[in-house]
């Protein structure tokens, strides 16, 4: 991952990155609120609403040379919490374009929708 990365990622690179064996090189941030998270989620990610970013931001995110993948349900929050963390100096956040909902037409069809 370079410093030109781009900010949004789309839901089958991300599946692709899930589903590679080894470790993990990423990690899945929901930034959606709690209601939304009971709904449904995307497999081992970390819920930090964006309502509550900026105060969970330093706990949650110690590492700013880590590889973060942020989504929401239509990709809009996700792209403002990268954006966030890019001032940050977090140059390996990303959002998941088109959120949860993508990821549901392209990758799991079975996944309930809201």
């Amino acid at each position: 991952m370079t410093p030109d990365t781009p900010i949004e990622i789309s839901p089958t690179d991300v599946s692709y990155l899930l589903g590679r064996p080894g470790p993990r090189t990423c990690r899945i941030i929901d930034c959606r609120e709690e209601s939304e998270w009971q709904v449904c989620r995307l497999p081992e990610a970390q819920l930090v609403p964006l309502s509550r970013f900026g105060e969970l931001a330093p706990q949650a995110f110690p590492n700013t040379q880590e590889h973060l993948i942020i989504y929401c349900h239509h990709g809009m929050r996700s792209l403002r919490a990268a954006q966030w963390l890019r001032e940050y100096g977090f140059i390996h956040a990303q959002s998941m374009r088109g959120g949860i909902d993508a990821w549901a037409d392209l990758v799991d069809p079975e996944m309930p929708r809201y």
